[in-house]
């Protein structure tokens, strides 16, 4: 079923996203500085790829709550917003209710990535 779910996924939107994801990771790679956010924006477009079947553990220690903490200054805040959104809208049809929880892992994980693993 997963396998279904992500060639779906890939058709009506999870390509654009993760190419989005990826583009706006290099655009942070640019300066040495936005490397570490680039870094977690590739995180982000190789979950967009296949979402299905894959999990976000989430860990760290005190270093990653606070650059978490930056991040969600630096643009996570509204990057989780946004995935929020499309979740909910998703989620108004019955046959988009899984592509909605997809979207809401990526909500979740884009409140804290660093420290985060994809499994």
């Amino acid at each position: 079923m997963s396998l279904l779910g992500n060639i779906i996924w890939l058709i009506f939107g999870g390509l654009l996203t993760a190419f989005g994801f990826f583009m706006l990771g290099c655009l942070w790679c640019i300066s040495i500085i936005g490397i570490p956010i680039g870094i977690q924006c590739f995180k982000f477009a190789k979950l967009s790829l296949c979402p299905f079947g894959k999990k976000v553990v989430f860990g760290g220690g005190v270093g990653k709550l606070l650059l978490n903490i930056i991040w969600l200054f630096l643009g996570g805040l509204e990057m989780a917003a946004g995935t929020a959104l499309l979740g909910l809208l998703m989620c108004i049809t019955v046959i988009g209710i899984p592509f909605g929880l997809q979207f809401f892992k990526l909500a979740k994980l884009s409140l804290m990535p660093l420290g985060a693993r994809i499994e």
